[in-house]
């Protein structure tokens, strides 16, 4: 299932400026999930990040992450209505930058739910090399 920018907006309360992510696909209902996001140089993060040599922050890429798991689980007829929120993050590795120009792929994996909390694997790419990966825990209310 193909999710456009409406339809994730209509899943998770995010909103420009912090809306991290242009589309999702939903691979596994409730399991498996692949974002993109493509980053421009009208990002409002690289006014000060750096503005001689932009660099996506490496924190925003783990929430492109958490935001796709979100839509994800929200998407789930049990969780609709209801709020993602972003619990920590483990064994997180920053692998190379993300420019303007760049599509970032997001993908997540839920590898662990009970009721209102959970875990996912999360692995941002560029172009098919690794930029960064995380473990993302959440809760949901």
């Amino acid at each position: 299932m193909k999710m456009n920018v409406m339809e994730i907006m209509a899943c998770i309360p995010h909103r420009y400026p912090f809306l991290l992510i242009d589309g999702v696909e939903i691979e596994e209902a409730g399991k498996r999930a692949v974002g993109f996001k493509n980053v421009t140089i009208n990002e409002p993060f690289f006014q000060g990040h750096f503005p001689q040599e932009p660099v996506m922050p490496g924190v925003l890429i783990l929430e492109a992450l958490a935001q796709v798991g979100a839509v994800l689980l929200l998407n789930e007829p049990d969780y609709k209505g209801k709020t993602a929120y972003f619990a920590g993050v483990d064994q997180a590795r920053f692998r190379r930058k993300v420019v303007p120009g760049d599509v970032l792929r997001l993908e997540i994996e839920i590898t662990k739910l009970r009721r209102s909390f959970g875990a996912g694997k999360g692995v941002a790419t560029v172009n098919g090399e690794k930029a960064a990966e995380a473990e993302i825990l959440f809760a949901i209310s």
